[in-house]
């Protein structure tokens, strides 16, 4: 069978059925099935195995119980209380509201690993703030935007299970990989804030008392013992990723309806729907995106790309710059978890093959993937910010623009120095 003809089948089937607005999951499994029609290879059975082995994994109940953790730490009151605390301290300053954005979605990412739900939560309660003080809005969105990003990279990060899943690689040892490159995200946001704002006159206030500043990090404290329990939990040996998105999501429950008691019972059942509605939509990808990948691998293409990209691979580092180019032009049509599950098995064994350490790899896929989340035209989080804002969207588009720029000397440099991200996982592990 010409491995061509069966790449052309996959690429144009997915553009074709994804352009004419089939949603992406049934996308998926159309273009396996056009696959299987190419390779002559249909069967129903073994279409219906695959789409239940798509989802038939004890690694994947990471991904419910974190979404719900996430839905959870909004409707109980977590959020606010982060963001309360972080105003505490850093509110007063000139952009101060602009530090409490990054701060508070570092400490979140920290949490609930979903871009969407962090976003969401910062956008709700800074925004409105923000336009009150007279910031320029177009920036503000944003920043809220690009410090949503960050909860891919900082564990527990959803996007990571999947991609451990997907590829068999260690859910553990790339959360651990994302610790360090996720404070320099939220360093580098700093950097292109106070850049962005140094001809703009906005009012500074005076520092709260220590007393004051105390008072707000107590209020936190229990959300801020979170990450401690998650991540001390799982270096420790106590729990595996699996265990620890249902201690996360425990954990998020008791806070909410015992110690904040700020979600009554008729909350919770909302915030299990749209839980599950999430869940739901992440399993259908995740059982398409195996129908695909069954034919993308009897068809042997990641060896057809092996053969493309073959003369670099003896300069892995050209290799992944090619590499991260490619994701940052997919990125802009495909939102993470599709990219994730298209295109991290067949990268990954190339990436291998050249000596690029797997963990290294699947971190700066992650970090591309999330990027592509502010990229134009597609980027979900813009249109998040755009909805809870009440903005136009090419307002949050263009004030995402210096901290995307951010964001790719970010990539660049960890794509030129890969020991910035391996040295501490080794260190780490």
């Amino acid at each position: 069978m010409n491995q061509g003809l069966v790449a052309v089948v996959f690429s144009v089937g997915m553009l074709a059925f994804m352009g004419i607005g089939i949603p992406l999951a049934f996308a998926l499994i159309l273009t396996g099935a056009s696959m299987a029609y190419v390779l002559g290879f249909w069967d129903t059975q073994l279409y219906a195995q695959n789409l239940v082995a798509g989802v038939d994994s004890f690694a994947l109940l990471a991904v419910p119980f974190f979404i719900l953790a996430g839905e959870l730490m909004n409707a109980g009151g977590i959020s606010r209380r982060i963001i309360a605390m972080a105003q505490a301290w850093v509110g007063h300053i000139k952009g101060g509201l602009g530090f409490v954005t990054i701060g508070a979605a570092v400490l979140m990412a920290s949490m609930s690993g979903s871009a969407l739900a962090d976003t969401a939560a910062l956008a709700t309660i800074l925004l409105p703030m923000m336009r009150a003080h007279g910031y320029p809005m177009s920036t503000s969105a944003g920043l809220m935007a690009s410090g949503g990003i960050i909860a891919p990279i900082i564990p527990p990060s959803m996007p990571f299970v999947i991609y451990g899943v997907t590829t068999n690689t260690s859910i553990s040892a790339l959360f651990l990989s994302g610790i360090v490159p996720g404070l320099i995200m939220g360093i580098g946001l700093v950097l292109a804030w106070k850049l962005t704002l140094r001809d703009i006159a906005l009012p500074e206030g005076e520092p709260l008392p220590l007393a004051d500043k105390l008072r707000a990090t107590g209020k936190a404290f229990w959300a801020l013992l979170m990450p401690l329990i998650i991540i001390g939990g799982m270096k420790s040996g106590v729990f595996t990723p699996t265990e620890a998105a249902v201690v996360a999501a425990a954990y998020a429950l008791v806070i909410a309806v015992f110690i904040h008691r700020e979600m009554s019972m008729s909350q919770f059942h909302g915030v299990l729907v749209r839980a599950a509605k999430t869940t739901a939509i992440v399993m259908l990808l995740c059982a398409g995106a195996q129908v695909a990948s069954y034919f993308v691998t009897l068809a042997d293409l990641p060896a057809t790309m092996t053969g493309w990209l073959g003369g670099l691979i003896e300069y892995p580092r050209i290799l992944m710059a090619v590499m991260m180019i490619l994701l940052v032009i997919i990125g802009t049509a495909l939102d993470l978890t599709p990219t994730i599950l298209i295109f991290a098995p067949v990268m990954l064994p190339i990436a291998v093959r050249a000596g690029i350490d797997p963990i290294y790899f699947g971190l700066m896929f992650i970090l591309n993937g999330a990027i592509g989340l502010i990229t134009p035209p597609v980027g979900t989080v813009h249109n998040v910010v755009a909805v809870v804002g009440r903005m136009r969207l090419d307002e949050v588009i263009k004030g995402v623009n210096p901290f995307l720029v951010t964001y790719l000397i970010i990539l660049s440099i960890f794509t030129a120095f890969p020991q910035i991200v391996t040295a501490p996982v080794a260190w780490m592990r």
